[in-house]
């Protein structure tokens, strides 16, 4: 029979909502029905399932000496999205009855819980998640069940952070991002370091995420030692900014990585030397380092700053002067390859994005806390990750160039 359509609802939807309407007044009023319906609409697919499990419908003579049959109902309250049901759940008498629609020990809808991982994943931290569920639910989930249904994470970030990885990445950024932590009743930072790639495809990828309390050569290089053993084989650059012992625990683990540190960190660094009356004049001689055309054109431009700079700041060029084949080594190749890798904006930024998620969260009581709750916003902040690096097609020729046996290796 042919049916008409009115706002997407044919005659036989159209007549449910006329039910439904009958003496509401107000939104809250629907609310209430959908909640009855909903309710209903559980119990009955129970009632389904029991028939299926006991083999014969409800009063059926079918179920005499069957040897098990219907033995009451237990209440159970649901947390769904329209609230807090309560349900009527039959029970069997030889208690083998195993519900599938709402399990035995189930009492929330799966809708309730993705809600829950969703604003999770937003940032937002569990107090303001239960707040948000009773105000607009009406359902009580405490802090405590909010953290358990977050765990349900972890095993896929374990799984996440253990995968198999590209032979190859012609580029990665290191940089770590800090966050206050609960230990022993006191409050500690812990740092999450983060390996974001650059892959063959052009596309940013972040390898993994490690936590620490302290810089050392030994974590560090913990941290390659995982990239290696999960399939990595060869970096081209390495940027990041002078993370203490980085460069050596690099070095021991993939040593024909080019170190890269961060040009923008550098000058920063400089000018904490320099007052506010000098500092202009201070970064534009700095950019003629940084800036010449070649690796010669820097060493006179660092000369130059040297005699007219050096009598009253001193400790600039000191580490630039220790530091000098780390940050030069751009010079080696051309503007495509150099705009990627002299700075770590790209890491910086990505962090930026995890801080917006993170900012709610002044203090996280555990490891894994932190662990699920950066999880999380990498699997957000990914998502717009669907471009690959600016001028990428150009920057692979140039790769396909400088690394040509090791791409052919």
């Amino acid at each position: 029979m042919k049916t008409t359509r009115t706002h997407g609802l044919d005659e036989r939807e159209m007549e449910l909502v006329k039910q439904l309407m009958a003496d509401c007044k107000s939104t809250g009023d629907i609310q209430a029905k959908l909640k009855k319906l909903f309710a209903g609409t559980i119990e009955q697919m129970l009632e389904v399932e029991m028939d299926e499990h006991l083999d014969y419908e409800k009063n059926s003579v079918e179920g005499n000496n069957s040897g098990n049959s219907r033995n009451g109902y237990g209440k159970k309250t649901i947390s769904s999205d329209y609230g807090d049901c309560e349900i009527a759940v039959p029970r069997d008498r030889n208690g083998e009855f195993e519900p599938k629609v709402i399990e035995k020990r189930q009492t929330r809808t799966d809708e309730i819980e993705q809600k829950i991982m969703a604003m999770y994943a937003k940032g937002m931290s569990q107090r303001d998640i239960e707040d948000t569920l009773r105000d607009i639910y009406g359902s009580d989930i405490s802090q405590g069940m909010i953290s358990k249904i977050t765990d349900r994470i972890l095993p896929e970030l374990n799984e996440w952070q253990n995968r198999p990885l590209d032979k190859i990445y012609p580029v990665i950024f290191f940089d770590g991002i800090v966050f206050n932590s609960r230990k022993d009743n006191k409050i500690i930072t812990k740092c999450v370091y983060s390996v974001l790639g650059i892959n063959m495809e052009g596309q940013k990828e972040i390898l993994g995420m490690w936590i620490s309390e302290n810089e050392s050569a030994s974590f560090y290089a913990s941290i390659c030692a995982d990239l290696r053993n999960r399939g990595v084989t060869d970096i081209f650059i390495a940027c990041h900014d002078n993370l203490t012992g980085l460069n050596e625990a690099i070095k021991s683990i993939f040593p024909k990585t080019k170190n890269q540190l961060c040009i923008v960190h550098q000058i920063r660094n400089s000018c904490k030397f320099v007052p506010y009356k000098d500092r202009k004049s201070v970064c534009a001689d700095l950019k003629k380092i940084y800036g010449a055309v070649n690796l010669d054109d820097a060493e006179f431009a660092k000369e130059e700053f040297r005699e007219k700079w050096d009598n009253k700041y001193p400790n600039i060029l000191k580490s630039w002067d220790k530091n000098w084949a780390e940050l030069t080594a751009f010079f080696e190749y051309p503007q495509e390859i150099r705009r990627i890798i002299y700075t770590t904006n790209t890491v910086e930024a990505y962090h930026r994005m995890v801080r917006k998620f993170t900012k709610s969260k002044a203090i996280f009581p555990t490891d894994d806390s932190i662990r699920k709750v950066v999880y999380m916003s990498v699997q957000e902040i990914s998502k717009k990750w669907t471009m690959p690096v600016r001028d990428w097609g150009l920057a692979y020729s140039q790769f396909a160039i400088f690394f040509e046996d090791r791409l052919a290796a």
